[in-house]
């Protein structure tokens, strides 16, 4: 066709909130004057409402593995022993951080598709009474699958372990009650569910994590937790900031705000329903075994279909832009993306597009039979 729109589906960056550009695009901002001291202030103030917590939060100028990286340096010692549930490709970069720190790390290895289970964690931690901390995915964007929080959070809660969760997509599209659950550390980027590009990360502090820190041994210079967190205080960063960035991160709260936190995570659950629903009408595997994630749904490419075929369907045929598998499941599955600045009618065409991209490849499709499995569920719930 002769005109196309580019479309990013992808679970990040994710597609960007239109008052957040017109933000970012305003006058140049000193970030030593007032008027960025009050949106760094107000930044912060908001952050603490999509976190749901009043715990301090710290605001790096980088990618959500910056704040990855400090929660190891800042917190641990050389030597110390740490809980590592891997189950997907993110779930091992928790790995390589704690052993480039030098961290003893255990690790609860699942393979891609399944969930490391809460059990395995209570088992892991009554074998190793002196492991100082447990690390996990809230969302493993890799595979598509999310891990019960909750439950893992009460377990660790009842020892001296600290609970670190990569909730880089998992903020703002599933229930993370930092407080009840004990979450020591969660962490967050920019380029996701906040609906902006990517270069921030943040990361909810909670008490029992800075009084591990100040005996932590470690080495780290920038990526400081306690300077990052004390600079949002008055709003001077440490650092220079993203002056830029942190405009439109501002706008976007502030959307958030006006949306509700919750509204925000039930969009993205309803829309990975649907995808779900649409999947299993075309005749489709999901690759999540069990607990499939909000954030973005993995589907396995029918059999005899390299999934990288589908992925440049979207691209060339419509401009759009999906996720093919990572690592070993790159030509597997192909990811299509919920959290941010999604809704129903991106979902609409973009399983009408599929439609037409597995027939053209050869797979039998009942045209409209996908998307009528996502009008349906757009149907019920509208109802209430």
């Amino acid at each position: 066709m002769y005109v196309r729109k580019l479309r990013l589906l992808t679970p990040g960056p994710t597609p960007l909130l239109p008052a957040a550009v017109r933000a970012m695009s305003a006058p140049d901002m000193h970030h030593r004057t007032k008027d960025f001291v009050d949106v760094y202030v107000n930044v912060i103030k908001d952050l603490k409402y999509l976190y749901g917590s009043d715990n301090q939060v710290a605001l790096f100028a980088s990618s959500g593995s910056g704040a990855m990286e400090a929660s190891v340096s800042n917190l641990f010692s050389p030597g110390e022993k740490v809980i590592v549930c891997q189950a997907g490709k993110f779930g091992e970069r928790w790995t390589k951080l704690a052993k480039a720190f030098g961290l003893e790390a255990i690790v609860i290895e699942e393979p891609y598709g399944s969930v490391v289970e809460p059990e395995q964690v209570e088992k892991a931690l009554k074998e190793n009474p002196d492991v100082k901390g447990v690390f996990v995915q809230a969302s493993e964007t890799s595979t598509g699958v999310a891990h019960d929080i909750e439950a893992m959070g009460k377990i660790v809660a009842k020892t001296d372990a600290l609970f670190i969760i990569d909730a880089i997509t998992g903020l703002g599209t599933m229930p993370l009650d930092i407080e009840g659950w004990g979450l020591d550390v969660v962490i967050g980027g920019s380029q996701k569910a906040v609906m902006i590009p990517p270069g921030l990360a943040f990361a909810s502090v909670s008490a029992k994590a800075w009084e591990k820190e100040k005996t932590a041994k470690n080495r780290y210079f920038y990526f400081s937790l306690k300077a990052h967190a004390e600079g949002g205080l008055d709003g001077n960063s440490p650092f220079t900031p993203a002056t830029s960035l942190m405009l439109g991160l501002g706008a976007a709260l502030e959307f958030i705000r006006e949306v509700g936190r919750e509204n925000l995570i039930e969009n993205a659950q309803l829309l990975a329903k649907a995808s779900r629903a649409a999947a299993g009408a075309l005749g489709l595997e999901l690759f999540a075994k069990k607990n499939p994630a909000s954030s973005v749904t993995a589907i396995r490419s029918p059999e005899g279909i390299d999934s990288g075929k589908i992925v440049k369907g979207f691209r060339d045929d419509f401009g759009a832009i999906i996720a093919n598998g990572q690592g070993t499941m790159k030509g597997q599955i192909f990811r299509i993306a919920h959290l941010g600045y999604f809704d129903f009618p991106d979902l609409f065409g973009t399983f009408a597009e599929l439609e037409l991209i597995l027939a053209g490849l050869g797979h039998d499709v009942t045209f409209g039979t996908g998307v009528a499995a996502v009008q349906k569920v757009y149907a019920e719930a509208a109802k209430k």
